[in-house]
């Protein structure tokens, strides 16, 4: 028997609604009576476009979001952010929830609300800032420190689509995804981001001599990885995770002292490409 077909059987009626409530609940605070972003025809990206295709599936955005947020902490300025602006320690869980509930609105969303949501996150960037342990002032709205949390994410997130929903997308779709994707990177006031995969791979490149491996982005890895939300089920968890280490580049998993996937990377990737088809058919039928 597969792996996947021990962890997620495919569910029976019963079962498929459950799976789909807790897995909305992941993005949804359900607990304050959240509900999921309704996809709009007066949204910022039109139906069918890239960026929309990447951000509409459930595994791949949340493997994505742990990488993506796995290689900001090794930025020293976004990391300090975290650490005093943030209740990450008891609340992991809800920072990976909030970022993509803003995700959601901003590539789905009504216009006006996505306006609204960018609006929030500019002013709740205002109060954040301070000084790294060598005094050396930081601020969330500095438009280079922007840049990398952008950069993080949308090179997280296509690369969890392409392993795991559709590897063989045209590098022209692939370019179109990090136009978009910039829009609101732009409207939060990251420069420089990326216009293209190409431009993507090489400010990355660029950028890693500022990255910094230490103990406070170890910690906050392991928190990432090992935090497990009320109700979600352990090996799903682990599955995630390993699937997320697996995609990162050597460089980061190096810097944040990371080893091979519990489940060992072939067994990460086959297991969670099983969740995700899980997912797909059972979204489908909700």
């Amino acid at each position: 028997m597969a792996l996947i077909d021990t962890i997620l059987p495919r569910p029976s009626d019963r079962l498929r609604d459950a799976l789909v409530r807790r897995v909305r609940a992941t993005f949804n605070d359900t607990s304050s009576g959240q509900k999921p972003v309704p996809p709009s025809d007066d949204a910022l990206f039109a139906p069918d476009s890239p960026i929309r295709m990447v951000h509409a599936d459930v595994t791949a955005m949340m493997v994505g979001g742990i990488r993506g947020l796995l290689l900001q902490m090794l930025h020293p300025h976004a990391l300090q952010g975290v650490l005093d602006h943030s209740d990450f320690r008891a609340d992991m869980h809800g920072r990976l929830r909030r970022t993509a509930r803003f995700i959601a609105i901003t590539t789905y969303g009504q216009k006006d609300d996505a306006t609204k949501a960018i609006k929030r996150v500019n002013a709740i960037h205002e109060q954040v800032s301070g000084t790294l342990p060598d005094g050396t002032p930081y601020s969330a709205r500095d438009p280079r420190t922007l840049a990398f949390v952008h950069l993080a994410e949308a090179t997280s997130f296509l690369a969890a689509y392409l392993r795991y929903v559709r590897p063989t997308m045209p590098l022209a779709e692939q370019d179109m995804y990090f136009r978009q994707f910039a829009v609101v990177a732009r409207l939060l006031d990251a420069d420089p981001v990326p216009e293209s995969r190409s431009e993507a791979e090489r400010m990355m490149r660029e950028r890693r001599g500022e990255l910094r491996g230490s103990p406070e982005a170890r910690e906050v890895a392991d928190l990432v990885l090992n935090q497990r939300p009320e109700g979600a089920p352990i090996l799903v968890q682990q599955m995630l995770g390993g699937a997320a280490v697996d995609l990162l580049p050597p460089f980061a998993r190096a810097m944040l002292g990371l080893r091979n996937p519990p489940l060992g990377a072939i067994g990460a990737r086959m297991a969670t490409g099983g969740m995700g088809r899980t997912l797909r058919w059972a979204f489908r039928q909700n």
